[in-house]
């Protein structure tokens, strides 16, 4: 992908391969994998459960050692077989310590120096 589809990109996604956990509001926590992280959103993969487009969840997720929770809506969700589903979850409301940290860690990867 050239620079133009870096550019087109709201926000810069960090890659991850981290556990989080998500779950529809009032109801009990579910675990994940995170695959990417941006101020703007989060892709994680499910395993053996529905999601909707339009559903909101509330993720909680690590970034360096602090444990962080944000709000968002199911923009997208693609099923990788019958097991697993790809979601893309935009936030609707973010912790703003979340923010703070995804900005300096995206900004040191552009510099060419990680936080």
């Amino acid at each position: 992908m050239g620079r133009e589809g870096r550019e087109r990109r709201k926000y810069r996604r960090l890659a991850t391969d981290q556990i989080i956990s998500f779950a529809e509001i009032d109801r009990a926590d579910r675990l994940a994998i995170g695959r990417d992280l941006s101020s703007g959103g989060i892709r994680f993969e499910v395993v053996g459960c529905e999601i909707g487009l339009g559903d909101v969840l509330r993720v909680t997720f690590n970034v360096g050692s602090e444990t962080l929770m944000a709000t968002g809506h199911v923009v997208w969700a693609t099923e990788n077989d019958a097991f697993s589903t790809d979601v893309g979850l935009e936030f609707i409301e973010i912790d703003p310590r979340a923010v703070e940290l995804l900005d300096e860690i995206a900004g040191g990867i552009e510099a060419g120096t990680e936080a």
